[in-house]
């Protein structure tokens, strides 16, 4: 369970990362935060979100036994 929760937590890390390069360079659209039509907009806090969520999976992993 750790591992999954590590997994997902750096998945959602890239995502939110990339959303922000992408917003504020829009050199890179690579991310899926910025191709989902419901976020138009609100790319930017999205992003952010998925940094906390990610932080927060990371925190959950280790409070896990090995």
């Amino acid at each position: 369970m750790r591992k999954i929760l590590e997994i997902a937590g750096f998945l959602l890390l890239l995502q939110g990362v990339m959303g922000l390069v992408t917003e504020f360079t829009d050199r890179f659209d690579v991310g899926l935060i910025s191709r989902v039509g419901i976020l138009d907009g609100y790319e930017v806090y999205a992003s952010i979100a998925a940094l906390v969520l990610a932080l927060a999976l990371f925190a959950l992993a280790e409070s896990r036994p090995k």
